[in-house]
């Protein structure tokens, strides 16, 4: 996958590897913030909250402008955001302010997927699902190295700030480091051009756009909220369902992070050499939903235990990258807008779904894993309509190849 876009892509990736210590730097000093604001975890909660917030509000916007104006402005733009959170939240006393602060992160995480995917799908034209997949590898390097960090602090009694000076003091390295690579060149505004009546029905543009927008979208949100369920319900269903003791159940967390990162191993070459990426995107829905099943029906301690490795592998190890890949693929002159649509779509979920297992949960947890089934289940069945209509397009552009010469 070198090529001369290589440096800047690791500049892109390093980035990641930084995003995924930010969105659990707030929960995993929520003591010694819960002190410095003067308020309770409920607090903290609400601030952490407001990342969602300030990612949806600008996602689709920044896709659309990074089309317009280039990848670079919307890449730097975050990371500024970025370093803005990381000191803004250390010199805050005041929750409020500290929420701002919080919008500002999400605000940091939209523009830098506005300018980092496309950027890397337009690196590596040969491969952009093995380049996509990848950034998911540093988000868990990053949520893994960070815990390591602030266990290193508090054995040493060093101040809680050193965490977010570390991940300030890397992207800010790194920005310095991006301002001299160069970027791929992007389509830029494009008119589209006029096509004769005579040819309109052989090509049917406009019908399949909307077929494929409307298709994806709705994945966006459907992969996003199956992994996000069992990332947030997972410790609960083993220790309140399957009968796991607490310290057991904390750990099939780990458990799925190793699955999803040996998903993306796996993947990236796979995608780059031999499998089609549809292929991938509807085996692995398949078996997020046969995981599912499986552990909602035969709810035991061993069970839960393989089911957790296998749902972070299938869930969580990259789907959701393959699925925007594909759908940018469709949208060739307009990859940052497919990022703000299909993010866009992942980010209501994260709101949506919480209201339902909060009802959920009132019953029984083992309803949410239930829950969780029925959407995998859709999740299914919109990969197979996805690979339906992947065939058709590949066979009408077969048709169109001849008539063109």
């Amino acid at each position: 996958m070198k090529n001369h876009y290589f440096p800047t892509a690791m500049g892109l990736y390093l980035n990641y590897l930084v995003h995924g210590m930010g969105v659990i730097l707030m929960s995993l000093n929520m003591a010694s913030l819960e002190q410095q604001w003067q308020t309770n975890a409920a607090g903290v909660s609400v601030v952490i909250s407001s990342l969602g917030i300030g990612r949806l509000s600008v996602l689709f916007c920044a896709g659309l402008l990074s089309d317009r104006f280039g990848r670079r402005p919307f890449i730097i733009l975050g990371m500024l955001c970025y370093m803005t959170f990381f000191f803004g939240i250390l010199t805050t006393h005041n929750i409020i302010i500290a929420y701002t602060f919080g919008v500002l992160a999400g605000m940091a995480n939209s523009f830098l997927d506005a300018g980092t995917y496309p950027s890397l799908m337009e690196a590596f034209p040969s491969s952009p699902s093995t380049a996509n997949i990848l950034i998911k590898a540093f988000v868990s390097g990053g949520q893994f190295l960070l815990p390591l960090i602030i266990s290193l602090l508090v054995w040493a009694e060093l101040w809680f700030g050193w965490s977010f000076i570390v991940a300030a003091a890397i992207m800010l390295i790194n920005g310095l480091f991006l301002l001299r690579c160069s970027f791929p060149p992007h389509p830029g505004r494009r008119v589209a051009p006029i096509t004769p009546a005579h040819e309109r029905p052989l090509t049917e543009k406009h019908r399949c756009a909307f077929i494929d927008l409307a298709s994806y979208t709705l994945y966006g949100y459907i992969s996003m909220a199956t992994f996000y369920l069992i990332s947030q319900w997972l410790a609960q269903y083993g220790q309140f369902v399957a009968g796991m003791s607490y310290t057991l159940s904390i750990k099939l967390l780990s458990i799925y992070t190793c699955g999803s990162l040996l998903c993306v191993f796996i993947t990236a070459p796979l995608v780059r050499k031999t499998v089609r990426s549809t292929t991938l995107l509807m085996l692995y829905t398949f078996v997020s939903f046969v995981a599912l099943l499986t552990v909602c029906l035969h709810p035991t301690v061993y069970v839960v235990i393989v089911f957790a490795f296998v749902i972070g592998f299938s869930s969580a190890g990259g789907v959701v990258q393959i699925g925007l890949t594909l759908m940018a693929a469709r949208f060739p002159y307009a990859k940052g807008k497919a990022t703000g649509i299909y993010y866009s779509a992942g980010s209501i979920a994260t709101f949506t779904i919480p209201l339902v297992t909060a009802h959920l949960a009132q019953r029984s947890i083992a309803d949410i894993m239930w829950f969780d089934t029925g959407i995998a289940a859709v999740g299914f069945l919109l990969a197979l309509f996805i690979g339906y209509r992947s065939r058709l397009e590949t066979k009408r552009q077969l048709l169109i190849s001849p008539l063109a010469e």
